[in-house]
C-alpha cells in the first residue's frame, strides 16, 4: 500500500511541476507570485516546476522499488528506493530554492 501512495504523490508532484513549467504558477505560494516580476514568472515557474518533477520522479521510482522489495522480500530495494528519493529530494529542492533566491531574492 505504501508503494502506491508514494507513487501517487510522485504523480501529483509531476503534474503540478508540469503546470508550473507551462506558466501556471497558481499552486505556488502567493508570496512568491507577488514578489516575482511578470517577466520573470515563466522562468521562475520553469525552474520550480523542474525541481518538483525531479522530486516526483524520485518518489515514483521509490514506490516501484518498495513494491519490488515487498514482492521479492529483499531489503536492498528499500535501501535503493530511499537513496533515490533522498537524492531526488535534495536535487529538486536545490533547483527550486535556487529559483526562489534568483527571482524572488530569497526563499521567504
Amino acid at each position: 500500500m505504501e508503494s502506491i501512495v508514494t507513487a501517487v504523490v510522485g504523480v501529483v508532484l509531476i503534474i503540478i511541476g508540469i503546470l508550473n513549467r507551462k506558466g501556471n504558477v497558481s499552486m505556488l505560494h502567493s508570496y512568491h507570485r507577488k514578489r516575482v516580476s511578470d517577466e520573470d514568472m515563466l522562468p521562475f515557474g520553469k525552474m520550480v516546476g523542474l525541481g518538483m518533477i525531479i522530486i516526483g520522479t524520485s518518489l515514483i521510482i521509490m514506490g516501484g522499488l518498495l513494491f519490488v522489495a515487498t514482492i521479492l522480500k529483499e531489503d536492498i530495494y528499500n535501501i535503493l528506493g530511499t537513496a533515490v528519493s533522498i537524492v531526488g529530494l535534495v536535487v529538486g529542492s536545490i533547483i527550486a530554492f535556487y529559483a526562489m533566491i534568483k527571482y524572488n531574492k530569497g526563499i521567504f
